[in-house]
């Protein structure tokens, strides 16, 4: 199998100039909106447009590799429904590269019927017990959803490394991660959008 090299540091900036371009017309807005948090606001991201998106979500899953370069991390967990293709998008460029970060989502609750699992993903026999994992999220508010999911991924023995989301809201979610012991990382800032 040929791998495919990563970027170089200039063209990452290239490329997130191009991404910042593509989440501006694709994945934000302005008007009033009330976000998962339950907080009014009058600018939002969705990024479902950029992650489903061939350009799109081939320079997330890039930023997140060129962000987790030099840490060893064994799994990618996407929080559920906004994450899940941005983890799917990591593994396969990953595994391109030749350093495969294999990928699994966290259920917002365990679902009611089948196995009841939390942690969706795994084959039969496969454990997060004692692997080192990043949790991602698209868009990051207070941080009240990651930290959830990374209280179930705990449960299931895993080391959380760190969370990065593609977008802080710069709404109180670094210092809740922080109170929570979390390191927290973000490829955007909101400020950089408004």
């Amino acid at each position: 199998m040929s791998t495919t090299p990563a970027p170089s540091s200039q063209n990452i900036g290239a490329m997130r100039a191009r991404l910042r371009d593509i989440i501006s017309k694709r994945s934000f807005g302005r008007g009033e909106i009330t976000l998962a948090s339950g907080r009014k606001s009058n600018f939002y991201f969705n990024l479902k447009p950029t992650m489903l998106d061939a350009e799109g979500a081939a320079l997330l899953a890039e930023m997140t590799l060129d962000c987790l370069s030099g840490e060893r991390i064994d799994y990618i967990g996407g929080l559920e429904m906004g994450a899940v293709p941005l983890a799917g998008a990591i593994a396969q460029l990953s595994f391109m590269r030749g350093a495969p970060i294999q990928a699994f989502f966290v259920r917002k609750k365990p679902k009611e019927h089948g196995a009841r699992l939390s942690v969706e993903g795994l084959a039969p026999g496969e454990s997060l017990k004692g692997k080192r994992v990043v949790i991602v999220e698209d868009v990051t508010t207070t941080g009240g959803s990651a930290i959830k999911a990374v209280d179930a991924v705990r449960e299931s023995g895993a080391e959380i490394v760190m969370v990065l989301t593609m977008v802080d809201r710069e709404e109180g979610a670094a210092d809740n991660f922080r109170e929570a012991g979390l390191d927290f990382r973000s490829i955007y800032k909101a400020a950089e959008f408004l």
